[in-house]
This record gives structure tokens, C-alpha cells and sequence, in this order.
């Protein structure tokens, strides 16, 4: 089952749409709200939301966490401060995983922008999640904190991915072959090999960066149009 996203006393409108996009990006939509300081619904929260309209619609408003979280078997409460509780403390992976290995409904609590989570309201989840953070900058902000553990989430949940553009085959050695030997005759013709004490190590140089790049045929004939752009007199423009 999904886990539930608690926002606890969120400031900003604009917040609060930030997270809802930040949550449907990766397949979660009900959010519950904890006494937001400016009311709900809230008018700035839209626009910020950028089109997860479902998620804002659906959301619930609440007076107190303990409410928010009464039908959630499993709490986990978002954090990157040092808490004087004796409670399990998880990465995002771990926290994904006991999502997806548990029965019934789990949250996710996050904080108020500026304050976070007070100790009693940390002290009301199962398991404190928390991801590592530069000690001397610990500042994510609400639609940031929200996105990386949706993100774990989701890496679980099946969302669809983008199809994958099927590789090219490797052109055959003789299509590289004869790229490197067209390329050899013009350099030749040019002068390019010089010292004459040099030529062997410039061609093996030249042969390794052909060779080892796995060219497609698609792009083997493309770089021989090139040279031949190159070595040929200009087309009339007519």
C-alpha cells in the first residue's frame, strides 16, 4: 500500500504544492495536512503544484499528528537532527523496504519548514528516517525532503520507466577497416605523419580511438561522409 505523506504544521502555500508535484512524480496522492499556519485550502498552493491538482484535492486536514496517523500501522518521521529518543533510526532504502514489506497503511511524517518535528511528534512514529546530509549544511527544504523519500518509494513500486532506445550493433571489423584506411590515405596525402620516426605510433593512436568505441555502421558511414566533406571539392549551392 502506498504510504501516506503527513505535512506538520507546513508554512507556505507555495510549500505545500511543491510537495503535492513532488509526490505525484512518483505515484503518491494522499497527503494529510497538520494545521497548516496559513489555513486550508490554501490559493498559492496550486500554481506551485504544477498540475498534481489530485493530490491538493484530496487532502485531508487535521488538528494534531496523533489524528493524522490513527489508521497507520507504520510511522516513520522525517528528520536529519540528533533526537534524544531510543528509537530505530533507517536510511531511505531501509524505510522503502519495510514499506513494501508490511501490511497496512504507513506514513511518512515531515516537519515545518523552519522548526521540523518536535520530539513529541517524533516520538509518536515506529522508526526515525533521516538521509545522509552534510553535517555543516543540514537545510533540505519541505519539496525536497519529500522528493527523496518518494523517490526510494518509488524504486519499489513499479512505476513505469521511459522504454529504453535499443542499442546499435557494433559495425562489423571490416566497416572499421575501412573507415581507418580512408582516413590513413587522407592524412598520407596530407602530410599529416611527421616525423616519419612517429608515423607507426600515430597510426596505432588513431586505430585504438576507432577501435575501442564499439562505431555502429550508421556511425562508421557518417564519419566517412565527413572525411569525404572534407577532402572533396565544395558542392555548388544552387
Amino acid at each position: 500500500m502506498d504510504p501516506v505523506i503527513v505535512l506538520v504544521r507546513p508554512q507556505l502555500g507555495q510549500n505545500i504544492g511543491r510537495a503535492a508535484r513532488a509526490m505525484l512524480n512518483f505515484g503518491l496522492t494522499e497527503m494529510r495536512l497538520v494545521t497548516p499556519r496559513d489555513g486550508w485550502p490554501n490559493p498559492d498552493a496550486g500554481p506551485s503544484a504544477s498540475g498534481a491538482d489530485v493530490v491538493l484535492e484530496q487532502a485531508k486536514l487535521f488538528a494534531t499528528v496523533a489524528e493524522a496517523i490513527a489508521d497507520c500501522r507504520h510511522v516513520f518521521a522525517s528528520t536529519v537532527r540528533r533526537r534524544d529518543l531510543v528509537m530505530p533510526v533507517l536510511g531511505p532504502e531501509q524505510m522503502a523496504e519495510q514499506i513494501r514489506a508490511s501490511a497496512g497503511r504507513s506514513a511518512i511524517l515531515f516537519g515545518a519548514e523552519r522548526s521540523g518535528l518536535e520530539t513529541e511528534e517524533v516520538a509518536l512514529a515506529n522508526a526515525i528516517v533521516t538521509v545522509p546530509i552534510n553535517p555543516e549544511f543540514g537545510s533540505l527544504n519541505l519539496a525536497q525532503a519529500v522528493i527523496l523519500l518518494a523517490y526510494e518509494w518509488s524504486r519499489r513500486a513499479g512505476l513505469a520507466q521511459p522504454p529504453a532506445k535499443e542499442l546499435e550493433s557494433p559495425a562489423p571489423h571490416a566497416e572499421v577497416e575501412g573507415l581507418i584506411g580512408q582516413l590513413d590515405a587522407e592524412l598520407e596525402q596530407k602530410g599529416y605523419f611527421h616525423p616519419p620516426s612517429r608515423t607507426q605510433s600515430t597510426r596505432n593512436t588513431i586505430r585504438t580511438i576507432f577501435t575501442k568505441t564499439g562505431w555502429s555502421s550508421r556511425e562508421v558511414k557518417a564519419v566517412r561522409g565527413i572525411i569525404r566533406a572534407l577532402v572533396d571539392p565544395p558542392r555548388r549551392r544552387g
